[in-house]
């Protein structure tokens, strides 16, 4: 029997949406990325007179290089995690559309998915923070320890707001794909105009939307094919423009050649860098599928990708636990920037990720959505989304605290209750509570 258009339609899209293992390997290399970076710019150590040496991410062996701001251009991949993102978004609120799904339950998916891993960081933060108060351990240790320790949430605050925005964002990219693109970009550069030209740091968060909002977009196009369509030529092309336009940039124009400054707030050169990002990703992808098609990376990449959440938001706790614990052991913490402590370095590296792991059987589960059908009102699951992304948004812009840590384990246990429960408490109430 012939098949209806209708039938042909959804089974080209359920084609087009088929998993991009490249794009879960890229994803895993973005976060393991991360922390190789976070560790060589934790500067702890004994120097030769016994003294214990604690430097700050700028005074670091890699921070204080000469050569690390252009090394940024290549290692600040934060653009390509949320391009990847962006496709993978798409690609699953398609999925769930065909199913019936709403915004509202994508929405409630995603939020979750941020939600419930960050809550026993919150928990143990608040813990941590505490006991230490209650210790009378010296507070600016703690502060310098904790502020570092807690710097990846800002994360959790853009990608919440990425996500909760994603039904909206693909609707207005369906209708008008390069009007999305240009407003975006417009945006983006007029509050870096404005930051700039007024000196009024805050505005800059207006971009936490424009810019983030914008490189997501990118993923949508590279979900769409458009990257996929050009030739090999133009990709390097597109991705040597980019590149080079962060030279005026950075050179003549107001940003500063270190990427990971131009992070928070986020500004215009993360875009070119997306844009880049994008492009080489893709002309890699013969090799990358090609690795992907052997066991050893399939199994790296899928045990990885499980624990994800937990590596990210998990890691720097543990670098510095490590870090501690090495103070305790006679030459086991050298001085930073010294050739033993680089070549310590890929030790600490394997034991930062087996402890990670072995935190993961623990936090690990909370990686998982715990949904009660049916999904809230989209009323709930808007304020919910609200409670999820204060916590982060506190922390990129006052730093972990005692009293943000305790709001936002309330805050996210709020969130996350509402998410997960509020069909079992609908349910409850209509069945009839017992007297």
């Amino acid at each position: 029997m012939a098949r209806t258009p209708t039938a042909q339609t959804a089974a080209a899209s359920i084609d087009l949406s088929k998993r991009d293992l490249t794009l879960d390997l890229a994803r895993v290399f973005c976060v393991l990325l991360v922390v190789v970076i976070h560790l060589l710019m934790v500067g702890v150590g004994v120097g030769a007179d016994g003294e214990l040496i604690a430097q700050t991410p700028t005074e670091s062996p890699l921070g204080a290089a000469p050569w690390f701001p252009l090394a940024t251009w290549a290692g600040q991949i934060m653009p390509l995690f949320f391009v990847v993102g962006g496709f993978a978004s798409i690609t699953a609120w398609r999925s769930l559309t065909r199913r019936g799904g709403t915004g509202a339950d994508y929405v409630r998916n995603r939020v979750l998915r941020l939600a419930q891993p960050a809550l026993p960081l919150y928990i143990f933060y608040a813990i941590v923070i505490g006991a230490a108060m209650v210790l009378a351990v010296a507070p600016e240790l703690v502060t310098l320890a904790v502020q570092g320790a807690a710097s990846p949430l800002w994360f959790l605050a853009a990608y919440t707001l990425c996500q909760a925005l994603v039904p909206f964002m693909v609707g207005w990219h369906t209708r008008a794909p390069r009007a999305t693109v240009v407003v975006l970009l417009a945006g983006a550069i007029v509050v870096d105009a404005v930051r700039y030209s007024t000196g009024i740091q805050q505005i800059g968060l207006l971009n936490l939307a424009f810019v983030w909002l914008l490189v997501q977009q990118i993923g949508f196009w590279y979900a769409d094919g458009w990257f996929g369509r050009r030739p090999a030529w133009q990709l390097v092309t597109i991705a040597a423009i980019a590149y080079a336009s962060l030279v005026p940039l950075t050179t003549w124009g107001p940003y500063s050649d270190n990427m990971l400054t131009n992070l928070n707030p986020p500004t215009l050169p993360l875009v070119a860098l997306a844009i880049a990002q994008a492009c080489v990703l893709r002309l890699l992808r013969p090799a990358l599928a090609a690795l992907m098609n052997t066991h050893a990376a399939r199994a790296v990449v899928f045990l990885a990708g499980t624990r994800l959440m937990t590596i990210y938001l998990w890691h720097l706790p543990v670098i510095l636990i490590l870090t501690g614990v090495t103070l305790l052991i006679p030459g086991a913490a050298p001085e930073p920037g010294t050739a033993a402590w680089w070549w310590s370095r890929p030790l600490l590296y394997v034991l930062v990720l087996a402890g990670v792991f072995g935190l993961s059987l623990v936090v690990g589960r909370w990686e998982a959505p715990r949904e009660v059908m049916p999904t809230p009102p989209t009323a709930v699951v808007v304020v919910a989304a609200v409670l999820s992304f204060i916590p982060s948004f506190l922390v990129m812009q006052f730093f972990m605290d005692f009293v943000i840590a305790v709001t936002g384990s309330v805050l996210l246990s709020v969130s996350v209750l509402m998410l997960g429960r509020w069909g079992q408490r609908a349910s409850a109430a209509g069945q009839g509570a017992p007297l």
